[in-house]
C-alpha cells in the first residue's frame, strides 16, 4: 500500500481530535514507527491504523508540556491563532 502524503507541515500548529492538547509539529513519520508496546498500550477502541502519517508534536496542555506522538486521524488545524510556549520551540 502506498503510503498517504502527510497533510499537516512541520511548524503547523495542530490540536488533537480526541484529548484537550495541541502542539506544533517538529517531524513525521510516513507510517508508524514507534514500539509495538507503546502502540499496544493505546486503548483498543480508540487505537488509529499504522498505514497513515504520524506526527511528532511539540505539544501543550493546560498543566504541562511534553512531545507527543499522534496519528494524523487524531489530528486537526488548530484556529486559535494563540502561539504555542512549549520551551524547546
Amino acid at each position: 500500500m502506498p503510503t498517504r502524503q502527510a497533510k499537516y507541515q512541520i511548524g503547523q500548529v495542530v490540536r488533537h481530535r480526541l484529548f484537550d492538547f495541541r502542539g506544533v509539529v517538529f517531524d513525521v513519520d510516513p507510517v508508524f514507527a514507534n514500539s509495538e508496546e507503546w502502540y499496544e498500550a493505546i486503548p483498543e477502541e480508540v487505537r488509529p491504523a499504522k498505514d497513515q502519517p504520524y506526527y511528532h508534536l511539540f505539544a501543550e496542555n493546560e498543566r504541562t508540556h511534553y512531545v507527543a506522538y499522534v496519528s494524523e486521524q487524531n489530528l486537526e488545524p488548530d484556529e486559535s491563532n494563540m502561539l504555542v510556549t512549549h520551551p524547546d520551540i
